[in-house]
């Protein structure tokens, strides 16, 4: 009887299929969490197979490090503590110049909604630090008591898509003079204290786009993303695949968009008797509409509600 571990990962049938090309080729999880992922990777590789895992959070490494030797993989992986946005450098450290497959699962792990204790969660009172890597960079309570009340709305709105965004922000501004917010509970209070009683019992907490725009903000993960974007194309090598799942809109328009942007070739106007741009095609997008989780496994996981997988191979 193996060791149960805190995190589901989501649609890994479909992870593990669309991204292996290569038994033998090397691949990254770019943010390995528990392991759920790489474990799967690693049993789709032969021996030659190798995988590199990345995770800013020093707990997860040490989760999945557990996990993938007493799983048998010890000396067919490397595990290491960066950012996904730092990938080249990663693989410059781990010695490697192109990869064959990167995967980049977007979501929080239900090992740091659950069991991290920094405030991820609505559902319960811990202190509001919410950084994925507790090492480094300013927590949520030290964001949320310093911004102005115009900056608070601006999070709110663009990363939580809050409609309440200046009133909420008002409202945290006001509070945090009578004593700092330094609580997942306090914090997911004065959000609700916006919303009638009526919907405070549905299925979705009126807190979660606060809560997401707030962990957004703390772990620069719009940021993030769009550097990976960038770099991601030039880490791989030809036939290589990338897989990205996302979870809110934010995340997949953006994925979308650098898909579209990889496939396409001369971007010149069509007026131009010559293209300009020299742009060339780079890669071939394997579903254009973005996979979704099978019925069964969102009924098992509700957690995989919200995924989308999209990936792309490098031509």
């Amino acid at each position: 009887m193996g060791m149960e571990y805190p995190h589901r990962p989501v649609m890994v049938t479909e992870v593990v299929k669309l991204l292996i090309t290569r038994k033998d080729g090397v691949y990254v999880d770019g943010t390995t969490g528990t392991g759920g992922h790489s474990e799967a990777i690693l049993k789709g590789l032969d021996n030659n197979g190798r995988l590199i895992c990345l995770d800013r959070d020093p707990d997860a490494i040490e989760i999945t490090r557990k996990r993938l030797d007493s799983g048998g993989f010890k000396d067919r992986y490397s595990i290491l503590k960066f950012n996904f946005a730092d990938m080249d450098l990663a693989l410059e450290e781990a010695g490697v110049t192109g990869v064959d497959g990167i995967l980049l699962d977007l979501g929080m792990s239900s090992y740091q909604l659950d069991q991290a204790g920094r405030g991820f969660s609505f559902n319960r009172d811990e202190p509001l630090d919410m950084r994925m890597d507790t090492e480094s960079g300013k927590n949520a309570m030290e964001l949320i008591n310093e911004l102005s009340a115009r900056k608070i709305e601006s999070v709110l709105k663009n990363y939580g898509e809050e409609h309440l965004s200046r009133a909420i922000a008002r409202s945290i501004v006001r509070e945090r003079i009578k004593a700092p917010i330094v609580t997942s509970g306090r914090f997911a209070e004065i959000v609700r204290s916006h919303f009638p009683a009526m919907q405070r019992n549905r299925k979705k907490d009126p807190a979660t786009r606060a809560f997401q725009a707030l962990r957004i903000l703390t772990n620069n993960e719009m940021e993030n993303l769009s550097v990976i974007l960038e770099k991601a194309p030039d880490l791989l090598n030809k036939g290589g695949r990338i897989i990205f799942l996302t979870y809110h809109s934010l995340e997949d328009r953006l994925v979308k968009r650098a898909m579209v942007d990889w496939e396409s070739a001369c971007t010149c106007p069509p007026d131009l008797p010559v293209c300009v741009c020299n742009k060339e095609q780079r890669f071939i997008r394997l579903n254009k509409k973005g996979l979704l989780p099978e019925e069964a496994e969102i009924a098992a996981n509700p957690r995989a509600r919200s995924a989308r997988l999209r990936g792309a191979e490098r031509i």
